[in-house]
């Protein structure tokens, strides 16, 4: 006797996710953070990732008709607008347009589209942008403004788009009075001028673990890439051993000497570690591609990230650790691939 059973339509295989699927959730998991950056220092870097995604299209199209190729499934795909979201958010919100136009430039002329194009890219295409204008213009990468519950000033919508793109202030304001140094910059030059950390943490910028305001925007940074890793977006290693890694050896350099290094949560609250855990570190093009690799990138990015914010010529070194990491990525891969069964 045969009993028949009700069967799904081919294929029964589920389907994989596609490159627009996938930016797309990225983009969704950005937006808690996204909203509180708004909230806390205004609405500057809205429109910083206005231009950087017009910025970003504009060069996609032009360099697509150069190497003919349609524009349609390239446009299409989301990952120039995740490129520049992730730029814009690097950058100080009143910074001026043509600094965000340089930096696409860069990120998808140069760093992506030379070198082949999507999923060709040797290093992420953001910090590449990023890394050229903060070289290159580092006084103007520094005007970053207080959160506005500290701030003297408060700017309105319409002086944002004056300072963006004509330079000018209100009048009576000048940069000086209107920006103010991050809480890393704080602690640096606090440092570097003879200080203890705890004298420099009296300073207002500073909230309850790490800089006020930042706080907040990590969390939902992390609240985000919890998302992801829950939607099996990224993978756990680089996002775990990247953060574990600046609080193990962050608590240790502070049990060793606390005057001259903050608690460990002090480097998660504060600057771009967060951000670049879960969104940046774990580009699937320019990371590692095995578990082992992944752990080691994660690590490794950690501790230059550590090590540039105590040692080295800038605040926050996040950029550069993952540009660094970028360039030993095929190499820990060769070393760290899976067993081959059956050899």
């Amino acid at each position: 006797m045969s009993r028949q059973f009700d069967t799904g339509a081919a294929p029964h295989f589920p389907p994989q996710s596609t490159v627009a699927g996938v930016m797309q959730q990225v983009l969704y998991a950005l937006i808690p953070g996204i909203v509180a950056y708004a909230w806390f220092f205004g609405p500057g870097i809205l429109v910083q990732i206005l231009l950087a995604v017009i910025f970003a299209l504009l060069f996609e199209s032009l360099i697509l008709k150069i190497r003919k190729q349609a524009l349609k499934p390239f446009l299409g795909d989301w990952s120039a607008v995740v490129t520049a979201v992730l730029f814009a958010l690097c950058l100080p919100p009143l910074a001026p347009w043509w600094i965000t136009l340089l930096g696409m430039l860069f990120a998808i002329v140069v760093a992506k589209h030379l070198y082949g194009g999507l999923g060709h890219n040797l290093f992420n295409p953001a910090m590449v942008g990023y890394v050229v204008v903060l070289i290159s213009f580092p006084q103007l990468m520094t005007l970053w403004i207080p959160p506005a519950s500290i701030a003297p000033h408060v700017l309105g919508v319409g002086d944002v788009f004056s300072a963006i793109f004509t330079g000018k202030l209100p009048p009576g304001l000048t940069w000086d009075t209107v920006s103010e140094a991050t809480p890393l910059d704080v602690i640096r030059t606090s440092l570097a001028s003879g200080q203890m950390v705890s004298e420099a943490r009296q300073s207002p910028i500073f909230g309850s673990f790490g800089g006020l305001g930042w706080e907040w925007i990590a969390n939902l940074f992390a609240l985000g890439g919890f998302w992801l890793l829950w939607r099996r977006v990224i993978s756990w290693q680089v996002p775990v051993m990247m953060i574990g890694s600046v609080v193990f050896l962050g608590l240790v350099a502070y049990l060793i000497d606390p005057g001259s290094n903050p608690v460990p949560l002090q480097h998660v609250f504060s600057g771009a570690l967060v951000l670049g855990a879960f969104f940046i570190a774990t580009d699937p093009v320019s990371g590692c591609t095995s578990s082992r690799g992944r752990l080691i990138f994660g690590v490794g990015v950690g501790i230059i990230t550590l090590s540039i914010r105590r040692w080295g010529g800038y605040p926050d070194g996040v950029a550069f650790a993952v540009l660094l990491m970028n360039m030993a990525a095929p190499l820990i891969d060769r070393y760290t691939r899976p067993r081959i069964f059956g050899h």
